[in-house]
């Protein structure tokens, strides 16, 4: 029974993330989002007699009773600067307004349109499209808290919506930005924009990084920077990869999840890099990290393939120390396989000459390698 409890949250997860994989933070809630679940909002400055905010602007609800927040019903966490004024939020249950930062007033339209916006779930491709022409503008914009809620936006965006953004990214910027030693922490999103704004000069430069963090045996933003490489040489770049990290048995754990998360973007989008040619280096990573194989069944049950069951229901009943993701993975690509009402996936030690019958065999030898 634990065993199917963890074979169907893993395969509830999926139903969960919206955003693309490889942006730091894309599954916290960003401010703007923050924003959007919120239902008051101000723009408020200090008064004049010091004992509270005056209201100048109202983003999201009513305007708090006399156009003031007194001091007591305000919880800052930092003394604001004398003249700032601050974006405020309060939820119905609370009896304190919070400050998320300062902002200038002149944002206060662009504000209304975040708020107003919806959960990151419940957008479609349109409104995504939309939302990213909306954000983009202001990426690094010079108030703080304004490039806050623009880069956690589009680090919540999925791959596709980014893709699609291509011809409102300004190359020039994304490389000024990702040699910024101040914003070290978003250099995953920016190389994600590199490969799609970049060009030729960028892939040299990136083969050039890639080649460093191989020898280093270096993580450090590797997916971004394998996804970003292969969407802009296209497959040919794949035997590469495959020979540096899906065949290379001295990889890390940590470097051969960066490698397949690259893999999993491009492959769920099947346009830089056919589908079909990930899943090759899929079956690759497979037959050489055994222990680890499990690691692709997400997306190969996403995908609808089932050329791998022979190779699950052999590691189930092999000797191979499973890790364990990957074994409630394996058990939960058998459990909607084709052939799961033929096998307890979950039965590792049944010899399969006392399970398999002749239909099953079949069963197995009728699916796609």
């Amino acid at each position: 029974m634990r065993w199917c409890v963890f074979a169907a949250l893993f395969l509830c997860a999926s139903s969960l993330a919206t955003a693309c994989p490889l942006c730091l933070g894309a599954f916290r809630s960003s401010v703007a989002q923050q924003l959007v679940n919120l239902p008051h909002e101000v723009l408020a400055q200090p008064s004049a007699d010091g004992r509270g905010y005056r209201v100048v602007a109202v983003i999201k609800g009513e305007k708090p009773a006399g156009g003031m927040i007194p001091e007591e019903e305000l919880e800052l966490d930092v003394v604001p600067d004398a003249n700032a004024t601050l974006l405020l939020a309060r939820d119905e249950a609370w009896s304190m307004w919070v400050a998320f930062g300062a902002v200038a007033v002149e944002h206060a339209g662009w504000l209304r349109q975040i708020a107003a916006g919806k959960h990151l779930s419940d957008m479609n491709a349109d409104e995504w499209r939309a939302q990213l022409a909306l954000i983009l503008p202001y990426l690094e914009d010079r108030e703080p808290l304004v490039a806050e809620i623009a880069y956690g936006e589009l680090a919540a965006a999925p791959y596709a919506a980014l893709l699609a953004a291509k011809p409102r990214l300004a190359a020039p910027a994304i490389r000024r930005w990702l040699a910024d030693p101040r914003l070290a922490a978003r250099q995953s999103l920016y190389l994600l924009l590199l490969g799609i704004a970049g060009d030729a000069g960028d892939a040299a430069a990136l083969e050039v990084r890639l080649e460093a963090l191989s020898m280093a045996g270096d993580a450090t933003n590797l997916g971004s920077m394998i996804a970003a490489d292969l969407q802009l040489r296209g497959p040919q770049r794949m035997a590469w990869v495959d020979a540096k990290y899906m065949a290379n048995r001295l990889r890390s754990t940590r470097e051969l999840e960066a490698a397949l998360l690259a893999l999993s973007v491009l492959g769920n989008e099947n346009d830089a890099i056919p589908r079909d040619r990930v899943i090759q280096s899929y079956r690759l990573f497979m037959q050489e990290h055994k222990e680890l194989a499990g690691f692709v069944a997400w997306d190969l049950a996403a995908w609808q393939y089932w050329g791998a069951v022979p190779v699950y229901l052999a590691l189930n009943k092999s000797n191979v120390r499973q890790d364990f993701k990957s074994r409630v993975a394996i058990s939960a690509y058998l459990q909607q396989s084709p052939v799961r009402g033929l096998f307890d996936a979950g039965a590792s030690e049944v010899d399969a000459r006392d399970q398999q019958t002749s239909a099953q065999r079949s069963a197995i030898s009728a699916l796609p390698q």
